[in-house]
């Protein structure tokens, strides 16, 4: 069976020339596409004759994959609407991809810019590379490609620059997952796995339920684990974090008022529940503007292909870079 093309689609409320600029211009391009390390485009001999470009992609240890390509673009001076067709591919013989070709596609709407992008690609190292590609490169490959519209998105509607973008997200899932082990290590392991390495201890001298501690604990574990899940699903809901960080302050509020001798041991309420505290105020500051593939669209509209959603009249030669 062969593999779907990838498709991503994302309406960005943006002037039609500002897109073009962002996504034509190479030294735009490379800010906000995470598929690219450099694009250059060669001279051209004739305006009429489609761009050629060279693309370097570093795939980490030292290593990078070149290739070549080939655009060429149409306008439609009754609905405005803009494609720009290309072809690509490497002949490095790391390089998984052989050669592929695709388009943008860019289509004006009441709010903006509707930009869409349908490509495909032929793979090397037969069997094994294809199952390879269907299995996890082409997954990896369509999400980079919905991740970078959306920080492209980011970039035109709110003025934030991919780069701050990127750095946004890693401090974010930092510590948005930071927390989320956090609490479901702290609500498995010392409360229900292993009460009497300790916490069980800890909980007495708190005395926060007193005869009860036995069965108040593994509850208490059970709520962090709960906690620890509901903080997968809404780390990029603020308010997720207002609710940890007063789950945080509450538990050693009450366990230093129980005991306040909880204080002098040298792990006590405040040594965990302090940096907790800092990575959720970190955590929600950066929930915002952060790049999400799932913004996008992944499979195209019913009906819209065959309506000027393809590269058909746009002639460039299919043996680029391969």
């Amino acid at each position: 069976m062969r593999a779907k093309p990838i498709y991503v689609e994302l309406e960005i409320a943006t002037d039609m020339e500002s897109l073009w600029k962002h996504t034509q211009e190479p030294e735009l391009h490379r800010q906000w596409d995470l598929r690219f390390s450099d694009i250059d485009y060669l001279p051209r001999e004739r305006p009429e004759h489609p761009q050629r470009f060279l693309y370097r992609t570093r795939i980490g240890f030292g290593l990078d994959i070149a290739g070549t390509g080939e655009t060429r673009s149409r306008i439609s001076s009754g609905s405005g609407e803009r494609l720009s067709a290309l072809v690509f591919g490497s002949d490095q013989a790391i390089s998984l991809i052989r050669r592929g070709g695709g388009y943008w596609r860019y289509r004006p709407n009441g709010n903006g810019v509707t930009f869409s992008t349908k490509f495909d690609y032929e793979v090397r190292f037969g069997r094994i590379g294809r199952l390879f590609d269907r299995l996890l490169f082409r997954p990896l490959f369509g999400f980079a490609t919905a991740w970078s519209f959306d920080a492209l998105r980011i970039w035109l509607e709110r003025g934030i620059a991919p780069a701050v973008s990127i750095q946004r997200a890693v401090v974010h899932y930092i510590s948005a997952w930071a927390l989320v082990l956090l609490w479901l290590y702290e609500g498995l392991v010392p409360k229900l796995l292993f009460p009497e390495a300790g916490e069980l201890q800890l909980f007495r001298a708190a005395g926060l339920m007193p005869g009860a501690e036995d069965a108040a604990l593994p509850a208490l574990g059970a709520a962090e684990i709960a906690l620890g899940i509901a903080a997968v699903v809404g780390h990029r809901r603020r308010g997720i974090y207002r609710l940890q960080g007063a789950s945080l302050a509450a538990l050693a509020a009450a366990a230093i008022v129980g005991s306040p001798k909880l204080l002098a041991a040298p792990f006590n309420p405040l040594t965990l529940s302090l940096p907790m505290l800092a990575m959720c105020l970190v955590a929600a500051i950066t929930a915002t503007d952060v790049p999400r593939a799932g913004r996008c669209l992944r499979r195209m509209p019913a009906g819209r292909s065959g309506r000027g959603g393809d590269s058909r009249g746009i002639h460039i030669r299919t043996g680029a870079g391969g």
